[in-house]
Order: structure tokens, then sequence, then C-alpha cells
């Protein structure tokens, strides 16, 4: 039991450490989408995630544990991201990048809350056990949520944008006054529609 109750205290330091780096990255993240939708998703679960670290604060306090580790595959998967950030894509193209990343982050907790609610459970913490379970089911309503909006817009409309490139680059005429106009044009719709689903809510 003694070698168990030390894997669950290093799964939890390691999601700590993996919560607090991603309450950083968050913010660089939506910085750089183009899609409203797609930041507010990000800026909802930047506030969940600070809920999440004053859980797993809570169940330290209970297990009478301080976190001291560095959670290297979440500082791996950050570092992924950084560099999606830098490349030269399309709008959309870069908002789908950032949604692959973001989901890369909700499979890697979706694991670890698993595993350390597993491990909570059979040692008989079952307030952590509670607790655990309420932060892994957030994270897998967010990697369904980043799903859902890739699968109704941002793919679509990065195809679009790679195939208006495409032509600009046959030189069939076209101008990027031109696609630029016409991405205009899919932003104002998408608003439109997601003002239209509010209002009919």
């Amino acid at each position: 039991m003694e070698a168990l109750q030390k894997l669950l205290t290093n799964e939890l330091a390691d999601l700590y450490d993996a919560e607090n780096q991603m309450i950083k990255a968050l913010p660089k993240m939506i910085d750089e989408c183009s899609s409203t939708e797609l930041q507010e998703a990000l800026q909802e679960h930047l506030t969940v995630t600070q809920k999440q670290v004053t859980r797993l604060d809570q169940i330290f306090r209970d297990l009478g544990e301080k976190p001291s580790k560095k959670c290297k595959g979440m500082a791996g998967i950050i570092a992924e991201g950084e560099e999606l950030l830098k490349e030269d894509f399309e709008e959309s193209t870069k908002d789908a990048g950032i949604i692959g990343a973001a989901q890369k982050v909700e499979h890697y907790e979706i694991a670890s809350y698993g595993t350390a609610r597993t491990l909570a459970e059979f040692l008989g913490h079952q307030r952590a056990a509670e607790l655990l379970e309420q932060t892994l089911e957030e994270e897998k309503e967010a990697d369904k949520l980043l799903t859902q909006i890739a699968e109704s817009s941002i793919n679509s409309e990065a195809s679009e944008e790679e195939e208006e490139t495409g032509d600009q680059r046959g030189g069939n005429g076209r101008t990027r006054a031109s696609s630029t106009s016409k991405s205009k044009s899919r932003t104002q719709r998408s608003r439109t529609q997601r003002s239209r689903t509010k209002a009919g809510r």
C-alpha cells in the first residue's frame, strides 16, 4: 500500500504542475485564435483549470502532502504547441492546429486523472476520488467541445483557405484581397449563426 500511495502522490504532483503550466500557456493560445468560438471555449477552460488546481490543493491538504514535481510530459506537449504558433499558417488552419494541440493536452490529462482517481478509490481516499472524478469529467467535456468546434466550422474553413491559396498560386487571377474578403465573409456568417443559436436557446 505504501508504494501505491507514493504512486498516487506522484501522479497528483504531476497533474498539479501540468495544470499550472496550462494556466500560463492558455492565454498565448487564446491570443493566436481567429475564431471567436474557439477563443471563448479556451477562455472558459482556463477558468475551469484554475478551479481544478484548487481541487488538487484540497486533495494535497487532505493527504498531508505537498506537490514537488515537474511534469515533463506536459512541458513537451506545450513546447510542440508553441512551435505551431510560430508557423505561418492561414487563420483557420492555425485554429485547427490549436485545437489539435489543446486536445493533446486533454487526452494526456484524461489518462492522468483516470489513473489518479482509480488509485485514490483503491486506497480509500473517497473525497479525493470524487474531486478527481469531477475534474476528469470536465476534461472529457472540454475534449468533446473542441471536436465539435473543429467539425462544425474550423476544419472546413481551413480547407477553403487552402484551396484559395492554391488557386492564387496557380495564377487564376484571384487576388489576396478577394481571399481576405471571403475569409471575413465566412467569419461574419459564423458569428451570425452563433448569435442566432444563442438567441434561440
